[in-house]
């Protein structure tokens, strides 16, 4: 007589566990902050290395096409290599290439460090996912979810403020020294110990090199197009139309190779699980909503009310510490409330965080701010928690570090095309706005009359071309007006996407309570 399946045994849980966790969690926290750790202080790099301001941007762009590969190539490697080498590997080589990005002369040798950096990098952030989900048992994840929620969300929320006050108060340098003494520590001890799995080096004979180029091709083609597509006219572009036909060939390549082999270097199986599948499309619309509202909140206050990058970290990092905040709180409700619900009410919060945006002026300061920006780091945390075990907590253990790497690329993949939009939308909203502002600017206007011969008087009278200044400095009025209408639209079309998905949060099953990850 056969005897009955034996229940999978839930995970022993150690103190050397505990810690090695919370080095990866470390480790990870130091990964995700470098996406934007340099976006606020990118002049600044530009002036110490001479760079143009085409040039610059690669800083930023070479670490995300970088990083976006290898972040689902990284479940196979950890398949391969065991957590423990992959962590240390990638956390030491981080550490390298911080140093070597700090010692850059020029700019080809920041985006060449960069690069490497984005890459290693990447192989820390789905390793922390896929131990949170395997060493700790199914009752210990209203502990450990809030917490690696807090760090993906946390990480690129203060990654301005942190940049800015390091490039403000030190230089520029010091964006990258400043993770070198932690990555050392973080990669002896997670060599030291990580003891969660065992190699399979014989795996690394079927290692697919012709899947990693289209892999390459595919990620790093679409990351390049989704960064230089809104500043150069999409595919007016020549650059931009080639690596779009490179993604598109990337694109196809990277499906046959996953799915004519036995052991593809990306897995996508996964997805036949239906709360992974809707888990991802919620974490690439978190991924929207996260790095899109990091990138516009100082696009504001430098471009409408002029701030530099200490006063722009200043200000938005109320976000960041309503996170912190609220982080227990996330885990508290998540042992309390349907999953389902919790993310219903995360995404109802995120909604009308950015709704309140919509009556955005050029006057609006840290005091207007304060009330969206709380709402929207707890709306946050509150919404990253049941992805997290939704998406995940229902993978059986064989199938979490492949996952753990796709989840982690759907909501990065979300901050890129949600960039994209938001770039091309508010330019072309902002040259509508322009134009039919312009239009009610005529003399027969009584009031733009007035205000014309009220700044031409102010001109004469020290001494300057009235008519003509003030006809300049009625355009600069106007250009203000319609960019601050631009931001308005882009908000709008923010709360209607979070607040449309809001009820699809419903469509996701709940895990059973106190099993560990199902065998779907």
């Amino acid at each position: 007589m056969a005897a009955p399946a034996a229940v999978p045994a839930e995970p022993e849980l150690t103190p050397r566990r505990i810690v090695a966790f919370l080095v990866m969690v470390f480790g990870m926290f130091m990964a995700i902050l470098d996406i934007q750790i340099v976006s606020a202080s990118l002049p600044e790099i530009q002036a110490g290395l001479g760079a143009s301001g085409d040039e610059i941007s690669w800083v930023q762009t070479s670490y995300l096409i970088a990083e976006v590969v290898m972040i689902p190539l990284s479940g196979f490697l950890g398949r391969v290599m065991s957590t423990r080498i992959l962590f240390t590997v990638a956390a030491a080589g981080f550490t390298a290439s911080s140093f070597l990005c700090a010692m850059s002369s020029s700019i080809n040798e920041m985006i060449l460090w960069r690069a490497v950096q984005g890459f290693v990098g990447g192989g820390m952030i789905p390793s922390v996912f896929a131990a949170a989900f395997t060493i700790f048992p199914a009752s210990k994840r209203n502990i450990v979810s809030p917490m690696v929620g807090l760090v993906a969300t946390l990480a690129p929320t203060v990654g301005p403020t942190l940049g800015g006050y390091l490039s403000h108060t030190m230089s520029w340098h010091w964006l990258f020294l400043v993770n070198v003494i932690p990555g050392i520590a973080v990669s002896a001890a997670a060599f030291t110990l990580i003891d969660f799995d065992r190699p399979n080096w014989n795996l690394f004979s079927k290692f697919d090199w012709w899947g990693l180029l289209a892999l390459a091709a595919f990620l790093g083609g679409l990351e390049y197009v989704l960064e230089e597509g809104p500043g150069n006219d999409w595919f007016a572009d020549e650059a931009v139309a080639i690596m779009a036909a490179i993604t598109v060939a990337g694109c196809i390549a990277t499906f046959w190779r996953a799915f004519t082999r036995d052991e593809p270097l990306v897995d996508f199986s996964a997805f036949g699980n239906t709360n992974f599948a809707v888990g991802s499309v919620f974490s690439f619309v978190m991924g929207i909503g996260l790095y899109g509202l990091t990138y516009l909140y100082p696009l504001y206050l430098s471009s409408i009310r002029g701030y530099d990058s200490l006063m722009i970290g200043e200000t938005v990092f109320v976000s960041g510490m309503a996170m912190f905040v609220s982080a227990p709180l996330a885990g508290i409700l998540s042992s309390r409330l349907d999953l389902r619900v919790m993310l219903l009410l995360g995404f109802i919060g995120f909604a009308s965080s950015t709704w309140m945006l919509t009556g955005l002026t050029a006057d609006w300061d840290f005091h207007e701010l304060l009330l969206p920006q709380i709402l929207r780091g707890l709306s946050l945390m509150i919404c990253m928690v049941p992805i997290n075990n939704l998406a995940l907590g229902t993978l059986s253990p064989a199938k979490i570090k492949g996952a753990s790497g796709l989840y982690n690329l759907m909501r990065n993949l979300g901050g890129a095309v949600g960039l994209a939009i938001i770039n091309t939308v508010l330019s072309d909203r902002r040259d509508l706005h322009y134009a039919r502002l312009a239009e009610s600017v005529t003399w027969s206007n009584p009031e733009a009359v007035r205000q014309l011969d009220s700044m031409a008087a102010n001109l004469q009278s020290q001494g300057l071309d009235g008519s003509t200044g003030a006809l300049i400095q009625m355009a600069g009025r106007l250009r203000g007006q319609a960019a601050v209408m631009s931001f308005i639209d882009i908000f709008m079309l923010i709360t209607v996407l979070f607040g449309g998905l809001a009820v699809t949060a419903l469509l996701m099953k709940k895990p059973a309570p106190g099993k560990a990850a199902g065998a779907h």
